[in-house]
């Protein structure tokens, strides 16, 4: 059995997120988000063997950059099959892979059983959308959703910036430019501030990393575009947070303020295996930018976020202990899962026993 064989066999499995090759041991797989060894694969891998795959896999410019650096991310494809985003790495002078699964197809929010406020979210016309959790919680596939459907609606013009491209998109209603970090443009911030120049209005920032990015993506969602990036929080008010604590405190009021009259929505999410242990389940939490969201994040007070969460069901706004509860109402995840993911368990106790 090939490595190609293991790829294109674990691409069929909707629960099998990752692989892992490294040296001296079989190949790991992430199955429902848990690492196991893939017991089909006839031996260890040998420690040049690693290598030799990582070099197979590269075109010369990110092995150049492999030998140089250390680390490069890329992605690969298995025609036919799934293509996966690939981070190449040196470790104990030996070379390891981790590979990301990418599915062919662009899941519709439908597919993923996402609330149908992100369509709404979707189809405005500017602003600041963000996707936020941990890595590996769905971020790019939601953003993908989202961008499938302003492809299939819209005449719109979309960029995206990605580090690396990983889900591909063909021309709709909207044309799609997508462009690579680090092969099509140096940098977020250099691919972002030309974006403005290439008569765009939507923008997918794969990652919002440093200032300048932050910077120029707050003036694109500002000046009539709809713009949508990604940022490793967990959670409303620490993603604002986050923004507001990038910029030296003599700009953060002002900034508060380019927030404020920005933000379209917040989408906080986490992946969940599901009850019966065959897939995963997204479970999200969202803001919507109200007038009376637009004020806290204007005066700083945003703790009170969580309260304008609770209050704004009627907005689309959702709270994450609630989304855990529906789902395990639903029969799609287990009740420790429930219990475990939430940061308040005896709240979503309670909730599930029926209790006020």
């Amino acid at each position: 059995m090939e490595i190609i064989d293991v790829m294109k066999e674990i691409s069929k499995e909707p629960a099998i997120s990752d692989l892992h090759l490294t040296g001296k041991t079989k190949p790991i797989i992430r199955n429902n988000g848990k690492l196991e060894y893939y017991e089909d694969y006839p031996e260890k891998l040998g420690v040049n063997e690693v290598k030799e795959i990582a070099k197979d896999f590269m075109n010369q410019r990110e092995w150049e950059i492999f030998l140089d650096k250390g680390e490069v991310d890329f992605s690969y494809s298995v025609p036919g099959y799934c293509r996966y985003r690939v981070n190449a790495y040196k470790q104990r002078g030996s070379v390891s892979l981790a590979l990301r699964i990418i599915p062919q197809e662009i899941p519709t929010i439908d597919e993923l059983g996402l609330p149908q406020i992100l369509k709404k979210l979707s189809m405005q016309r500017k602003g600041l959308i963000l996707c936020t959790g941990p890595t590996g919680s769905g971020k790019s596939t939601t953003l993908a959703s989202m961008l499938n459907v302003i492809n299939q609606n819209k005449p719109s013009h979309i960029i995206t910036l990605e580090d690396p491209i990983e889900y591909l998109h063909s021309h709709n209603k909207s044309i799609i430019h997508q462009r690579e970090v680090g092969f099509d443009t140096t940098s977020f911030a250099n691919g972002l501030r030309a974006a403005l120049r290439q008569d765009p209005d939507v923008i997918l920032v794969g990652e919002m990393r440093d200032l300048e990015t932050i910077s120029i993506a707050l003036e694109a969602s500002e000046t009539g575009h709809l713009v949508l990036a990604t940022l490793h929080t967990n959670d409303a008010p620490s993603t604002v947070e986050r923004i507001i604590d990038v910029f030296p405190a003599h700009q953060q009021q002002q900034v508060r303020i380019q927030l404020a009259s920005s933000i379209s929505g917040i989408i906080s999410q986490q992946l969940l295996p599901s009850a019966d242990n065959k897939s995963r389940v997204a479970a999200l939490e969202i803001l919507i930018a109200t007038s009376a969201v637009r004020n806290i994040i204007r005066e700083g007070k945003t703790h009170q976020l969580v309260s304008a969460m609770q209050t704004g069901g009627k907005y689309g706004m959702i709270m994450m202990n609630n989304y855990l509860v529906d789902l395990y109402k639903q029969g799609k995840i287990a009740y420790e899962e429930a219990v475990r993911r939430s940061d308040d368990p005896e709240y979503v106790k309670k909730k599930i026993s029926g209790e006020r």
